[in-house]
């Protein structure tokens, strides 16, 4: 027999209705930026002649906005939701919780301010400066704290895989950016990285793709864990499959970087480690996206009326072709057509858009009515809405760059007879136009879904009412 004890505690969910809330706020200026920046790739007057709304200062902003604001915020959401559930014990020093929030969103605005203005590093996804690459540190730090925390002082004994791939995630982007990060200041905004020449791009680019792996793949992994699986009303399809997926993910992915310096100056026996990992990384990769979609057996009818289940998957099946299509570039006479063009930037999207994008607007979509007391969305037509058009803005835009990439690659490495180059470069850039005009178009559509999304997400919060979601507890008599 079992009886329920006296009222039980509540579990802290401050933190994660503010994280949730900001996640979409943020999704949506980055998907604004990006528009923006596509514009300009089209139309280059777009800019006005002013230098701190120029493609090369915005674009970073774009990409720090997306994957550190939208993603950041939606990681840190979701992690602190699905830790106290999966543990059964209230968020361990919500008072540090409540720091990490506000100390993140003042590494975004700091972000916001500082890269228009032009002060950056110059490396790929860590273009902060050294005073907010400490800020970061500090919050990053405060993070782990109450993430771990949460863990020691967990009711159950087993830790479940959702928090396995937060873990992984928390320690491995802590790890990257010290190192990456690691300057020499020159001036309040201004410094020098600690490595030279080929160190320098290695160190980037061990960091760069890891930020890949573990900030873009392993954190949305564990919310593709929890959330498919909660929304299906099914258990994981196989948990010894997840288990195998996490491990052979996680010491994989550490070696794939060099991949992105194919026919530099890194030796070649290191540029071929970088191709072997990569090409091996398709098994785990694929091993999690089988086990994700294979959890709907049984269930598939409900993919029929469940908008939110239809993110979720579809989420799984940009997963799998972006983790295909990565370790194909990074084969070295397929990189030798791909590197430097648009095609490179049609996967990052689809990695971006389709896995990161689709996979936390269905885990928010589950999470925010119920941290405000309420069984489902405000309007589950909108989900609905949002849905196809981010399905169609996504295939729009990675259509468009594949077919632009594949023809700049033709293009640059077409040889006369006599040995000349058979087009010049601006011929390419002319080429490419109308693919830059179907990318923002689907850039636009992509966008409207964000604006969908926050329209819904305001109509559901302001009807509803944070109702303090108890702990359960049960004892055996």
């Amino acid at each position: 027999m079992q009886v329920p004890n006296p009222p039980a505690a509540a579990y802290s969910d401050t933190a994660v209705r503010q994280f949730a809330l900001m996640s979409v706020v943020w999704g949506v200026v980055g998907m604004l930026v990006g528009v923006v920046i596509a514009s300009q790739l089209a139309w280059p007057e777009l800019n006005l002649g002013i230098s701190w709304l120029s493609y090369g200062r915005l674009r970073p902003l774009h990409t720090n906005a997306v994957i550190f604001a939208f993603g950041g915020c939606a990681l840190m959401a979701t992690s602190f939701h699905v830790v106290q559930r999966t543990c059964q014990v209230r968020l361990f020093a919500p008072g540090l919780a409540s720091f990490v929030f506000w100390g993140w969103q003042i590494v975004i605005v700091a972000a916001a301010i500082s890269l228009p203005m032009g002060y950056t590093s110059g490396k790929e996804y860590a273009e902060l400066e050294w005073p907010i690459d400490i800020l970061i540190t500090a919050v990053w730090v405060a993070y782990a704290i109450v993430f771990f925390g949460t863990i020691a002082m967990r009711k159950v004994r087993h830790i479940y895989v959702a928090n396995w791939f937060y873990g992984a995630f928390i320690i491995a982007v802590a790890l990257l950016h010290i190192v990456n990060s690691a300057a020499i200041p020159a001036g309040w905004m201004k410094s020098y990285s600690a490595y030279a020449g080929v160190q320098d791009a290695m160190v980037q680019w061990w960091y760069g793709h890891n930020a890949v792996g573990f900030f873009l793949t392993a954190g949305f992994l564990g919310m593709m864990y929890y959330y498919i699986p909660k929304q299906a009303g099914r258990p994981v399809y196989s948990y010894r499959l997840s288990i195998v997926h996490f491990w052979a993910l996680i010491f994989t992915y550490m070696w794939a970087g060099p991949h992105h310096l194919h026919y530099t100056a890194l030796p070649d026996w290191t540029q071929s480690i970088g191709m072997v990992f990569s090409l091996i990384l398709l098994a785990p990769s694929w091993g999690g996206m089988i086990n994700g979609v294979m959890t709907l057996s049984g269930a598939w009818h409900k993919l029929r009326t469940d908008p939110i289940l239809r993110f979720l998957i579809v989420a799984l099946s940009f997963y799998g072709m972006a983790t295909f299509e990565g370790p194909m570039m990074s084969i070295k006479t397929v990189n030798a057509l791909s590197h430097y063009t648009d095609w490179t930037i049609g996967h990052v999207h689809a990695g971006a858009l389709g896995w990161v994008g689709f996979i936390t607007m269905g885990s928010l979509y589950y999470l925010i009515p119920r941290l405000w007391g309420r069984t489902e969305m405000h309007s589950v037509k909108a989900i609905e809405v949002h849905f196809w058009m981010s399905t169609v803005g996504v295939v729009l835009y990675i259509a468009a760059m594949w077919i632009a990439g594949v023809m700049q690659g033709l293009m640059w490495r077409a040889i006369n007879a006599d040995g000349t180059l058979t087009y010049t470069f601006v011929e390419s850039v002319k080429a490419t136009y109308p693919y830059y005009v179907v990318r923002l178009l689907g850039g636009l559509l992509y966008l409207g879904g964000m604006l969908v999304m926050a329209w819904n997400v305001w109509m559901t919060v302001v009807s509803g009412r944070s109702v303090p979601a108890r702990i359960p507890t049960l004892v055996h008599a």
